[in-house]
């Protein structure tokens, strides 16, 4: 087996279905070493809640969870509310989560071990501007940075994703880093790895264990979707097998400037710092078979 890669996850569980199905990865994935979860956006203290009910269904109570930073830091529509919370509310769940950890564990945990993590984030990046703003030496004590956020390659003009348009000043700040290796899957390539209904009820109850409880909270979602993109798990995997995805090299720039524009993620390949790597394509096919040969769940 190759080696293990500690990964810390900075999420907004409980809104789109796909960051719980991420989640479930991590935890089932053997070269995953999952040293904490982080939530971001809204009612933090529920995604916490949702994450702690996940890790504990892959019979993993010594992840650490932190509540982090409601957010926005200045502008931007936020993201209050957390639908999935639901799936869990009625059953006994952890609650004692204390507000506003995140930044911090995050901050000590990288000191910890520098040059070794990988700090993966998929919603909006609240908690990484934070961190990154206020000790601006850990981007560089990073292995990697990869995030799910942004369009790049196809859209149409204007096209914004929602985890970069949620908070647009906090995805600025992250973008500005500079870790040694900062990789973003776009919703243009995303997009492509999508599942039916129907598929990911059979094979998230053959899978079983974080995929089960994932299952539940999926009922919420698929009450005004029929489907689940495979966003945040697509980010999750390239971790581990990156040849999932195609990609180019170039820089990101963050609109902040125009209310209407906010959180546009400009690419341009030909600039002369190329500081960012973004996927331009993606085999949703050998995807999804990895995908499931980790977390179970057969063809």
């Amino acid at each position: 087996m190759s080696e293990k890669i500690p990964v810390l996850f900075d999420t907004d569980i409980g809104s789109d279905i796909d960051d719980a199905v991420c989640l479930a990865y991590l935890l089932r994935q053997p070269r995953c070493e999952l040293l904490g979860v982080t939530t971001a956006t809204g009612n933090v203290i529920q995604r916490a809640a949702l994450a702690a009910a996940v890790c504990q269904a892959a019979g993993r109570d010594d992840v650490p969870v932190h509540a982090g930073a409601p957010g926005p830091l200045l502008f931007g529509p936020g993201q209050p509310h957390v639908p999935q919370y639901e799936a869990i509310a009625a059953r006994p769940h952890r609650t004692d989560f204390p507000p506003n950890t995140a930044v911090e564990f995050l901050r000590r945990t990288i000191r910890a071990r520098p040059g070794e993590i990988t700090l993966l984030a998929v919603g909006p990046l609240t908690n990484v501007a934070l961190l990154f703003a206020s000790d601006p030496e850990i981007p560089s004590l990073l292995r990697q940075v990869v995030l799910m956020c942004g369009i790049f390659t196809s859209g149409g003009p204007g096209a914004r994703e929602w985890n970069a348009l949620c908070d647009p000043v906090a995805t600025a700040i992250t973008f500005a880093a500079r870790p040694p290796v900062f990789t973003s899957i776009g919703l243009d390539v995303t997009m492509q790895c999508q599942m039916a209904a129907a598929e990911c009820r059979r094979r998230f109850r053959a899978a079983g264990g974080p995929l089960a409880l994932v299952a539940e909270m999926a009922e919420v979602w698929f009450r005004g979707r029929p489907e689940i993109t495979f966003h945040d798990p697509l980010a999750g995997a390239v971790l581990f097998e990156p040849e999932l995805c195609r990609y180019q090299e170039g820089l990101v720039s963050v609109e902040i400037a125009s209310p209407t524009l906010a959180g546009l993620t400009a690419w341009n390949p030909n600039a002369a710092e190329k500081p960012h790597r973004v996927a331009v394509a993606v085999d949703p096919e050998q995807f999804f078979a990895h995908y499931f040969e980790v977390t179970g769940g057969g063809r």
